[in-house]
């Protein structure tokens, strides 16, 4: 049989029918469940006329139906393309657009977004509607070519696949820096490896209890859900609600007695700012992994303190080379907060190379470009070969390298260290951002005369702030306004927090906008807006926007500018 990523839930099924699988809240499904409800889903989609390698987008938070949503799009050949739907309609057009799916999976809470979606009538006649719901909806704008009842005529047999490993299990987009989000093509193969590697190296089994924090949209979530099936552990949902607040997932980790937790390690950072671990915290836990971004030390060094009986790994690897392509098991707490804990070494069947301009391999200690090659790499964006050239290069004989984007340096202890980003791509809440898709946004907006996104480094969650400088045409453009109208099309994450209004944008030497005037603008102004907020009473309730007033630095005009927070 070939190895496919599905095949591991039939596997468990059959081996423990009745072993839970999935639990969210009051909501759980044991793997025989799962495996009765994918099958009959893949059934109905095919009934439905999906075929080998047609795009099935799901709309669906998450939720004990959005695994069955993905395995059910696996089991019927297909290629699931997980919608963020936090995100504005606009934004999702684009990804809809570049995917061609056969059909959308949506439940009652997304039945707004995909009215928005079908409004205009673009998609009406190219992609239908599949209510993952029992209850039949039916809306302005659509009908639902079928619904979850539906499921109940087609048989719950195993289904005979015509896949192979090399081809597309997932679609992931992720922001461009031209405005289109790009779509990564994952295979089987891909995360296969990868899930199979971290398995023997983390000893994850059946008697385990693993974290889904992260949505499902993003790639972490891959090894939360495979890796867990995988080995016929149980697979424990986050809930939204919950993913933010640190006391709730502290409890979370606590009432669910989770063994394996997996998240960005902004939400560590969070958690430890708030304190919200007790000594010898999480009797149950015995791995801690984070990918995504850098972990401060200090936070690292909170947690390592309050849970001797863990293990802390960290991992590294863009969404182009599959979930992970480095770890780095922390041996003993930090001894001081200054300390830089490396991406390590490469994981099995990976290569991590730090290469000049020139592509050679650089000198121990000394910052090069850092490249990716291996069994995790993409075969590249969907539909997209200028982008994929771009970033997927030959190297050596035949064989092909990622560009990462990232910047790094190997150690005297040969490992490899992370040392920031060559482009204005940054990571917020372990979020991939192109602060180009931002601009592009905002250069459509007709009421600014020039702009620019740059971004700061932040202790916080957010791990950077996205700041925004921009020129109006008139006295009426606010910051409130210009934000408001930016989140008609871009998700939340992506929205600037900090806005400054100035009369004109700085210019460096080559008359191009001077981006670094611009971050210590910023900086300036954030400084002195925290220093007047120490010195207000405590006890006032804080404002959702506050406006601060300096005279303007830039020597052009004596206007001042505002730099308008939102928290």
């Amino acid at each position: 049989m070939t190895q496919l990523l599905q095949n591991w839930i039939s596997r468990a099924a059959q081996q423990r029918p009745e072993a839970v699988a999935v639990i969210m809240q009051d909501q759980s499904l044991t793997y025989g469940q799962l495996e009765e409800s994918a099958n009959r889903l893949a059934r109905l989609l095919q009934a439905a006329g999906c075929r080998r390698g047609d795009r099935v987008c799901f709309a669906i938070p998450k939720s004990p139906a959005a695994i069955i949503s993905i395995a059910g799009i696996l089991k019927a050949d297909c290629i699931h393309v997980p919608i963020d739907t936090s995100s504005p309609a606009p934004r999702i057009s684009k990804i809809i657009r570049s995917s061609e799916p056969r059909y959308i999976l949506g439940v009652e809470s997304s039945s707004g977004l995909l009215e928005e979606l079908f409004a205009q009538g673009e998609f009406n006649d190219s992609v239908g509607v599949g209510w993952m719901e029992t209850s039949p909806a039916e809306h302005r704008n659509f009908r639902a070519k079928f619904h979850w009842a539906d499921r109940n005529s087609y048989s719950a047999e195993p289904l005979e696949s015509s896949q192979c490993a090399a081809d597309p299990a997932h679609i992931l987009f992720t922001s461009g820096s031209t405005g289109e989000p790009k779509g990564v093509v994952i295979t089987h193969a891909n995360v296969i490896h990868f899930v199979e590697w971290a398995a023997r190296y983390f000893g994850i089994t059946g008697s385990d209890r693993v974290s889904c924090h992260p949505p499902l949209h993003f790639d972490l979530s891959v090894f939360d859900i495979f890796g867990a099936f995988a080995a016929g552990a149980q697979l424990h949902l986050v809930p939204p609600k919950v993913a933010l607040l640190p006391n709730k997932l502290a409890e979370f980790i606590r009432a669910s007695e989770l063994t394996q937790w997996f998240s960005v390690p902004s939400v560590l950072n969070y958690m430890a700012k708030f304190d919200v671990v007790k000594m010898n915290d999480f009797p149950a836990l015995r791995r801690l992994l984070w990918c995504g971004e850098v972990f401060p030390t200090p936070a690292l060094m909170y947690w390592m303190k309050r849970l001797p009986h863990v293990t802390f790994t960290n991992l590294y690897g863009p969404t182009e080379t599959t979930i992970a392509s480095s770890y780095y098991t922390v041996k003993s707490c930090p001894a001081d907060g200054a300390q830089a804990i490396p991406i390590g070494t490469a994981c099995e069947g990976e290569e991590l190379l730090v290469l000049d301009n020139d592509q050679r391999p650089t000198p121990v200690g000394e910052v090069g470009d850092l490249y990716i090659r291996g069994a995790g790499l993409s075969p590249g964006y969907w539909r997209n070969p200028t982008a994929t050239a771009a970033s997927f290069f030959s190297y050596g004989e035949g064989e092909r390298i990622y560009r990462t984007g990232d910047l790094a340096r190997i150690g005297q202890d040969g490992l490899i260290y992370f040392v920031g980003r060559l482009d204005t791509q940054i990571k917020s809440r372990g979020y991939r951002i192109e602060l180009g898709e931002i601009e592009t946004a905002l250069h459509d907006m007709p009421e600014l005369k020039e702009c620019a996104v740059v971004a700061l480094p932040t202790d916080g969650f957010e791990t950077s702030l996205i700041c925004c400088a921009y020129v109006a045409r008139d006295q009426g453009v606010t910051p409130p306004g210009i934000r408001s109208q930016l989140s008609k099309v871009l998700p939340p994450y992506m929205v600037p927090s900090h806005w400054m209004v100035l009369p004109q944008l700085p210019n460096n030497g080559n008359g191009k906008i001077d981006r670094r005037k611009i971050r210590e603008l910023f900086a300036i102004e954030l400084k002195t807006s925290r220093a007047a907020e120490r010195g207000q009473d405590r006890n006032s309730a804080p404002s959702s926007a506050e406006t601060f007033q300096s005279a303007d630095s830039m020597g052009s005009s004596s206007q001042p500018k505002n730099v308008v927070s939102f928290r």
